[in-house]
């Protein structure tokens, strides 16, 4: 499955933990993205503030939509993007599908920036 496939998907209200097997299967079809402190992690570079802010503000579209919403750092002309579902391993968090399909849905919104599309 590409990326483009994984952006194409919907979030689902109730998910399994995905596997070690199924994260490094889905971190594949990521650019950029690490696993770090059980947490799927991207930063963002922008040329200013207010492209930060405008990039977050549709990123916020994203999560309401998917009802999966991220961690966010922003600062100046970067945001850091954190995604981990709560819901899962009994509660006590981890990884899911929801992760990664949010993950490439930011990453189309990222490239659309990017290419003035």
């Amino acid at each position: 499955m590409k990326a483009a496939l994984l952006s194409s998907r919907r979030c689902q209200a109730v998910v399994p933990a995905a596997t070690p097997e199924a994260v490094g299967r889905m971190l594949a079809q990521l650019s950029g993205w690490t696993v770090q402190d059980g947490k799927l992690v991207r930063a963002y570079a922008f040329r200013d503030h207010y492209e930060t802010l405008a990039f977050v503000n549709a990123l916020a579209w994203i999560s309401h939509v998917e009802d999966h919403h991220p961690e966010l750092t922003v600062t100046y002309n970067r945001c850091v993007v954190r995604y981990d579902t709560h819901s899962v391993n009994e509660g006590r968090g981890g990884l899911s599908d929801n992760d990664f399909i949010c993950a490439a849905k930011v990453d189309a919104l990222y490239d659309q920036r990017a290419t003035g599309a």
